[in-house]
C-alpha cells in the first residue's frame, strides 16, 4: 500500500551488464575452473543454524514412530481391519496407511508413550523458534502429527515449562 502512493518502473538489469558488481557474486576465487575451489571453508557457522537438528530428529522420529505404531494393539488391530477389507483408506480418506505409517487426515498417528512428549519438545523447545506458546506449539505439531488430545497434552506441556513461565506477560 505504500509504494502504490509512488510513481515508478522495476526493470531487471544483468549481473554481466552491471558497471559495479557486488563484491560477494564476482569474487575471483569463485569463478568456474579455479583451482582449490572453496578450499572446504566453513561460511555458516554451526551456531548460527541450531535449529537444524530437529530436521535430523525428526528423520528419526518418524522410523521411531513407525515402530511404535506396530507394537501397538489398536494400531495393529484397525491396520489388519484395513487389510483384510483390501482398501487403503477408512472413512473417506480419514485413516489410511502410506509407507507403512497410519495417517489421519495426511498427519502422522502417534500412539501413546514417550514419544508424543518428543515431538512436544522437539517443535517447543528449539532455539531458533521454540516456547511460543500453546498455540503456536499446537500449530507446529499439528502440521505433521496426530493423536487424541494433543492440543490438551501440549498444552499441559507449555503450562509447565520453566522458561515460558519465566518470561510469560
Amino acid at each position: 500500500m505504500y509504494l502504490s502512493r509512488f510513481n515508478f518502473t522495476l526493470k531487471h538489469v544483468p549481473g554481466k551488464s552491471m558497471r559495479k558488481a557486488d563484491e560477494l557474486s564476482r569474487r575471483l576465487d569463485w569463478q568456474e575452473g579455479v583451482e582449490k575451489d572453496n578450499e572446504d571453508r566453513t561460511l555458516i557457522k554451526p551456531e548460527w543454524v541450531r535449529g537444524a537438528e530437529t530436521i535430523v530428529e525428526e528423520e528419526n522420529l518418524r522410523e521411531r514412530i513407525k515402530m511404535a505404531q506396530k507394537e501397538d494393539e489398536k494400531v495393529v488391530k484397525a491396520v489388519e481391519e484395513l487389510k483384510k477389507a483390501e482398501v487403503k483408506t477408512l472413512k473417506d480418506e480419514e485413516w489410511k496407511i502410506e509407507n507403512g505409517v497410519v495417517l489421519k487426515e495426511g498427519r502422522i498417528y502417534v500412539p501413546e508413550g514417550e514419544l508424543r512428549g518428543e515431538i512436544i519438545r522437539l517443535h517447543h523447545d528449539t532455539l531458533v523458534g521454540g516456547h511460543r506458546g500453546r498455540w503456536k506449539t499446537t500449530e507446529l505439531v499439528t502440521r505433521n502429527y496426530w493423536w487424541p488430545g494433543v492440543t490438551k497434552e501440549v498444552g499441559k506441556y507449555v503450562d509447565e515449562c520453566d522458561t515460558c513461565q519465566r518470561y510469560k506477560n
